[in-house]
């Protein structure tokens, strides 16, 4: 098997998914092709030698159906020779696209392929485009496959983690991410998105409230409880009947936020970075996908990481830096519970509870985040992982050249 390098990653901000978002007038094929052009100017980048574009999806109708990526190479004016395909696994289709470009390029059957995601989630709501296990009254009851926001508090309430702990996490989130932003540690990566005439529509992440307190959040509603009311905290209970109730701990302050955004990483092999002179900047050590079953759902990044440590010959302590999606403040709790971490070399720059969740689009922008910071502190191993709907987890190891 070839090494899979990386070469460079870059991100849009996050813009807030609304009417009068940052990001909202700008539609997703063009977040997407103004990535692609900034590629080809930092790295002097030949699109000719790109083999195919992955785009992870997760909403793929309207503003982001028929085969985004393809949309996107052509707004960008790329070659006609450049493939493009759209890639969906839930919250982990972003990194799902550089699993999927990483195995073709370790198998030698292409020198150079870009991954990533986008997602305009003021454009396309997410569950716009239905399916089954949203739609399906017997599927869903078959498979007790209730909604993220329950799985979050049935597993908050599992591991009896208290309001205050979650909105503490979620403090903490803002802090990291402001302080972060201050010191401009995002600012390697991120790409500022101008309009047609020039003018920058956004060039930092709209959606962190960096003045947040913990009072304020301790006095914001739960999000799920209603939802629950529906009927889906009975269908938890019946596959937990440990539990006397659900307890809904999880409010928008302590939840990942909807924002809009775009991903792109360069991936490619050693012929690649001699025929070009491109200098890569990390390898990808391994990669795994794994899930969990469909109530508890979110839990599915801890199968997924003891597999890629596994395969990759760690321990969990080999790691330096570890980015855990924070889809709600009980993923990243639950999982530093399981490996009996610390929180010092965990989400160090915050997460998406401060910065926003583009789904489609976060994990290849936390690929990005760990290269950034593994450079920054001169670290050498990163840990990248996701959960994602209807129970699966995702994963890879980052190693720093």
């Amino acid at each position: 098997m070839q090494d899979v390098l990386i070469f460079d990653c870059v991100r849009t901000p996050r813009g807030r998914a609304r009417l009068g978002g940052g990001l909202y007038e700008v539609a997703p094929h063009r977040l997407v092709a103004k990535l692609l052009h900034a590629i080809s100017d930092r790295l002097s980048l030949d699109p000719s030698d790109v083999a195919d574009l992955l785009l992870g999806c997760v909403t793929p109708v309207g503003d982001q159906g028929y085969n985004i990526a393809q949309a996107s190479l052509l707004a960008a004016n790329w070659p006609d020779g450049v493939a493009g395909a759209q890639v969906n696994r839930y919250c982990a289709s972003g990194l799902e696209s550089i699993h999927s470009a990483a195995a073709r390029i370790a198998a030698g059957w292409d020198d150079l392929i870009i991954a990533g995601g986008v997602e305009s989630m003021s454009r396309v709501p997410l569950g716009s485009d239905g399916g089954p296990l949203l739609d399906n009254p017997s599927l869903v009851l078959e498979t007790a496959a209730i909604p993220q926001g329950i799985s979050a508090d049935l597993i908050a309430s599992l591991q009896e983690m208290s309001r205050k702990e979650l909105d503490e996490y979620a403090l903490q989130s803002q802090k990291r991410a402001e302080a972060a932003r201050k010191k401009k540690l995002f600012k390697k990566s991120l790409i500022a998105i101008k309009d047609e005439n020039g003018i920058v529509l956004l060039d930092q992440d709209e959606h962190p409230r960096p003045t947040s307190t913990l009072e304020a959040l301790g006095g914001l509603s739960p999000a799920f409880a209603k939802t629950g009311k529906l009927g889906f905290d009975a269908l938890a209970l019946r596959k937990y009947p440990i539990l006397a109730a659900i307890d809904h701990r999880h409010t928008a302050g302590n939840s990942s936020g909807l924002v809009d955004g775009a991903s792109l990483v360069v991936l490619g092999n050693d012929a690649i970075a001699k025929q070009t002179g491109m200098k890569p900047r990390a390898r990808i050590k391994a990669v795994a996908v794994a899930s969990s079953e469909a109530t508890i759902m979110l839990t599915g990044m801890i199968p997924a990481t003891e597999k890629v440590l596994a395969k990759a010959g760690l321990s969990i302590s080999d790691i330096d830096l570890i980015e855990v999606n924070e889809a709600f403040a009980a993923i990243p709790l639950a999982f530093m519970k399981h490996f009996g971490l610390k929180d010092n070399n965990v989400n160090v720059n915050g997460g998406a509870i401060a910065l926003g969740h583009p789904v489609g689009a976060t994990g290849s922008m936390l690929v990005g985040t760990i290269v950034d910071e593994l450079e920054q502190r001169k670290k050498k191993l990163g840990l990248v992982t996701l959960c994602a709907g209807g129970g699966q987890g995702i994963a890879a190891v980052i190693e720093l050249i």
